[in-house]
């Protein structure tokens, strides 16, 4: 694995259950970007150890992304009243992996696509992490654009 150094520019929000900024890093494809859910431990993992692959990866073989307009649908299924969640956004141009839109789950709207990427998630790839707290309900809604 080359080692890739990135400066973040960090925006500070105020303490949210641990993680107490946003840190953004550049992006170099301008492209729309993808993003990953996690927890701040996992998040503290990624960065000790510049790749991420989920408990799920060996069996899949690929981490379950998501587009900003779509995530509040499996976070709200998998992660429902959990207020330890960071929100990786992702450019899809440094994940150096093939990236697949492929069908969720049956709960899913018949026609949502989900980025699946094949290989390891990369620090690297990372522009963006901030916590993603549920709302009151302990829901997570669709996030504004």
């Amino acid at each position: 694995m080359s080692s890739v150094r990135v400066r973040s520019q960090r925006t500070r929000l105020g303490a949210v259950n641990g993680l107490s900024d946003v840190e953004v890093f550049p992006d170099a494809s301008g492209g729309t970007p993808l993003v990953h859910l996690c927890s701040e431990s996992e998040w503290s993992a990624l960065r000790r150890d510049g790749e991420r692959r989920p408990p799920g990866f060996a069996a899949d073989g690929f981490v379950h992304l998501s587009t900003p307009n779509q995530v509040h649908l499996p976070a709200d299924r998998l992660f429902r009243g959990r207020n330890d969640l960071v929100l990786l956004t992702l450019d899809a141009a440094r994940l150096g992996a093939p990236v697949r839109f492929e069908p969720g789950v049956a709960d899913d709207p018949a026609d949502a696509r989900f980025p699946h990427l094949y290989g390891p998630l990369p620090l690297g790839a990372v522009i963006r992490a901030e916590p993603y707290p549920p709302g009151p309900d302990g829901r997570f809604p669709p996030r504004e654009t």
